[in-house]
């Protein structure tokens, strides 16, 4: 019994190991309805420059398939080459962690509504996309209504739209430092304050930084945190 239990388990380590599958393995898979010939690339920006990580040649029904290691969770991107000569509306960006993540979307509206299951952290990322998109919204709004109203707006009617979209954009710095605040065990709340409210009072930014957990601080967001901290405060008196 017991050279059967050894045998097994040797089979077993033997079979994970061929696999090249370890913990930090994400396997990234899904379909591009549509999409019958094309090339897919997954990309990254390890520092400031975007590179490709891996590429696919499609030829068939849509689907693909990747699998890479990875260092942490971090923001990647799934291109479309769609060959038009446009790159507006053929990337998807998704926070990447370890594990299987699925993407499903379709070849006319590649980017527009893409559904990405398998990371928490990117679930947390789109529940923060969703209300952010509504300041975006409101804010385009009074832009336009100062831009194409009918009749020519006089000075107060300008700087009462200048004020109420000043407010939301207060709203929308608000909701980003209390988001990243909530979430202090997740890359995520640095990559958001360095990323989305750079320019936030640097106290709140501190208050940030100061709260992370160990692993976090440590992180590739959590040291350009770090470094944009260090930045400012040399820049002041």
């Amino acid at each position: 019994m017991k050279k059967i239990f050894s045998a097994l388990s040797l089979l077993m380590l033997l079979t994970s190991c061929g696999d090249g599958i370890t913990g930090d393995t994400m396997i990234l898979s899904g379909t591009v309805k549509g999409l019958k010939k094309g090339t897919l690339y997954l990309q990254h920006v390890p520092d400031s420059v975007l590179v490709v990580v891996d590429s696919l040649n499609v030829d068939g029904d849509g689907s693909f398939s990747f699998q890479i290691e990875l260092e942490e969770p971090d923001i990647f991107y799934l291109y479309l080459n769609k060959k038009d000569n446009n790159e507006i509306n053929d990337r998807i960006s998704f926070f990447a962690e370890p594990g299987t993540i699925t993407i499903h979307t379709s070849w006319n509206t590649f980017d527009a509504s893409p559904v990405i299951k398998g990371s928490t952290i990117n679930d947390k990322f789109e529940e923060y996309q969703r209300t952010m998109t509504h300041f975006n919204k409101k804010n385009l709004e009074y832009m336009n209504a100062s831009v194409n109203s009918e009749q020519p707006l006089n000075t107060a009617e300008l700087d009462s739209l200048q004020r109420l979209s000043d407010k939301n954009t207060q709203k929308s710095y608000a909701f980003a430092l209390n988001f990243a605040l909530n979430n202090l065990d997740s890359p995520l709340a640095p990559y958001l304050a360095v990323n989305q409210v750079p320019d936030a009072n640097v106290k709140y930014l501190d208050s940030i930084y100061n709260a992370l957990s160990p692993d976090v601080a440590a992180s590739k967001y959590g040291q350009r945190l770090k470094h944009h901290l260090e930045s400012i405060n040399k820049k002041e008196p």
